[in-house]
């Protein structure tokens, strides 16, 4: 009840100041013919009560002009103070208000500024102009009080706001933050998913074309070789299929998270992956120095898909029909370099800046902390060379399911 009535006073900000000026108003009839006790007026009412209508009617404009408002209404006072009315709350109460409102709409020196020139001009009033019998502290204490009083509530209602609104702002701020963070982390998440995707699939149909093609020219003069070929392309799509799934399954539901998914590749995938690319003409060999110690599980897969592109860009775009794979193990890294002994089919695809695969490369080791270098060696041939992390890094965006 008393919200929606808080609603409808400020969606009528016209009615609330009519209605505030004309209970100003109203008090200004007994105001006018307040005296000290045991004397009479000596004033008649009217004076009291059309200066107090002439404030009132300024207060209508206290939202958009409270300078001018406070003005009207302490030029006002002064003249009801000159007249020798008395001066309580009940006369002051236009200035009161044309006050509190300057305080809520104003800096605090600006409203200190007008309370403070508007107790100096009505106790001057008073000393030189007004009734001589009248004690002095009606003259000074009574002034200073009611007009300290409304700015300082105006003030603490202007920095109650002013707070409020400091609060509402860092909780916009923190929400939109939310936000963002939340539309980060999906996009990294879908560049991670889409980096797996491009590596299964590039991988398992180079190898897989590369095998049909080979069917297709033993299917007839060397029929045993085709069959045993064809056993070899159905473990690639199958290990694709696999592989496939594994990726996309990141991203079923929730309905489907009690569903088990495939653990996700990593080193101790090695032996098999290299193994895979016998049937592409390409001998893979697998060296490791040091004592190999457990990656995060980010590094790990890392270090798997990079692998795994390298050597499908071996058989893309080299001649080589070997490669080597060594790993060397330190107390905080590992360092992975693939190398073949052949020349680059295709220079322009292979540049160490150039190729979505590449990409992708520079994409992941920076993820999890790394560093990748690639280009041609001395000797000859071409080289893949990263050093990983063996434990998290700050920059390990996502967490392997």
């Amino acid at each position: 009840m008393i919200q929606r009535l808080q609603r409808r006073l400020r969606e009528h900000p016209r009615t609330v100041d009519v209605a505030v000026a004309a209970s100003v108003f109203a008090c200004s009839f007994p105001g006018s013919v307040l005296t000290l006790p045991g004397r009479h007026p000596e004033v008649p009412w009217w004076p009291g009560v059309l200066l107090a209508g002439v404030s009132c009617t300024a207060l209508l404009w206290h939202r958009s002009r409270p300078r001018t408002t406070v003005t009207l209404t302490i030029v006002c006072a002064m003249a009801v103070t000159a007249l020798g009315y008395v001066l309580t709350v009940l006369l002051l109460g236009p200035l009161m208000v044309a006050l509190h409102s300057l305080a809520i709409r104003t800096d605090r020196r600006t409203a200190n500024t007008f309370t403070f020139t508007g107790i100096a001009l009505l106790v001057g009033t008073a000393l030189t102009v007004g009734p001589s019998d009248e004690p002095l502290a009606f003259k000074l204490i009574g002034p200073a009080a009611w007009l300290l009083l409304p700015t300082s509530l105006g003030t603490a209602s202007r920095l109650r706001g002013a707070y409020l609104e400091a609060v509402q702002a860092r909780a916009d701020h923190a929400e939109r933050t939310r936000e963002e963070e939340a539309r980060h982390r999906v996009t990294e998440e879908r560049m991670r998913i889409a980096r797996d995707l491009h590596d299964v699939v590039a991988h398992h149909v180079l190898l897989a074309n590369i095998q049909a093609g080979a069917v297709a020219r033993l299917l007839r003069t060397r029929p045993d070789e085709a069959e045993r070929i064809v056993g070899e392309l159905i473990g690639t799509t199958a290990s694709g299929i696999r592989e496939l799934k594994a990726t996309v399954g990141l991203l079923r539901g929730a309905d489907d998270q009690d569903q088990p998914a495939d653990a996700p590749p990593g080193l101790a995938r090695l032996p098999e992956l290299a193994a895979s690319f016998n049937a592409a003409g390409l001998d893979v060999t697998v060296t490791s120095e040091g004592q190999p110690h457990p990656l995060s599980p980010g590094a790990d897969l890392t270090a798997y898909r990079i692998v795994q592109e390298a050597l499908t860009n071996v058989t893309k775009h080299a001649t080589a029909t070997s490669a080597e794979v060594r790993l060397a193990y330190s107390d905080d890294r590992v360092g992975i370099t693939v190398t073949n002994g052949g020349r680059p089919a295709l220079p322009s695809t292979t540049a160490p800046d150039s190729g979505y695969g590449l990409i992708g490369m520079r994409e992941r080791v920076r993820s999890v902390g790394g560093h990748l270098r690639v280009g041609p060696c001395p000797e000859g041939g071409y080289e893949v060379a990263t050093e990983l992390p063996l434990r998290p890094h700050g920059l390990e965006s996502a967490a392997v399911r």
